[in-house]
């Protein structure tokens, strides 16, 4: 493989159809609705890149009551009221995993903190090492924590021994999207409307993730 196929996220076809496929957990907390509609992008592009894909939200841990004042929120979970609910047997099963998350206040969501605080026991007996892992997130304003939500992921993800896989500026695209290096972020109107066009960039990051994972499993093997 070339140094530009390696640097912009391809794989030769022959060294894909005789490897294993890359198993990828696209797991998300999703509050008005996109950071589903990431989540679902990503497992497009993961399976258009040869991936074995899971789309997984993780427990919702806000009061019923909360959730039924606020009409997005109550539609987001509708939704996705069919999507299961992530375990740690997905984290041991992936390869990769794709996280997508709102930021608040600069952090990731309680609902995914509680997820990642409940894998002790996988990290314990060193089954998260080495997982290719990479972010998405989203905010109402375009300096509103998007940045910091992921780092304080990649945090947690580092604690795990995990590899992370930042989109960078691999690909064009990504400037289109607003050209954050650390993952792809969206910002979202007061009406729930996502402004950037970040499809593509969501796109091109699960497939440089899926690319990340297959050279890992190929020098495992």
């Amino acid at each position: 493989m070339g140094f530009l196929s390696k640097l912009f996220g391809k794989t030769d076809a022959k060294e894909t159809e005789t490897m294993e496929k890359v198993k990828l957990a696209v797991i998300f907390y999703s509050m008005g609705g996109t950071n589903y509609q990431l989540a679902k992008w990503a497992a497009e592009g993961a399976q258009e890149a040869g991936a074995e894909v899971k789309v997984l939200k993780v427990q919702e841990l806000a009061p019923d009551s909360v959730i039924q004042g606020n009409d997005a929120w109550k539609a987001t979970v509708e939704a996705t009221k069919d999507v299961p609910i992530a375990t740690g047997d997905d984290i041991e099963w992936a390869d990769a995993i794709i996280f997508s998350v709102p930021t608040r206040f600069g952090n990731m969501p309680s609902q995914m903190k509680q997820f990642l605080d409940i894998q002790g026991g996988l990290w314990a007996t060193g089954k998260t090492v080495n997982k290719v892992v990479s972010a998405m997130t989203s905010a109402q304003n375009p300096h509103g924590g998007q940045e910091a939500t992921l780092l304080s992921l990649y945090t947690s993800m580092m604690h795990w021994g995990a590899i992370i896989a930042t989109p960078g500026y691999t690909d064009p695209v990504l400037f289109g999207a607003g050209g954050n290096p650390y993952g792809t972020s969206v910002t979202v109107s007061q009406d729930g409307k996502m402004i950037e066009d970040v499809e593509g960039a969501v796109k091109h990051q699960a497939k440089r993730t899926v690319s990340v994972a297959e050279w890992v499993k190929k020098g495992q093997n």
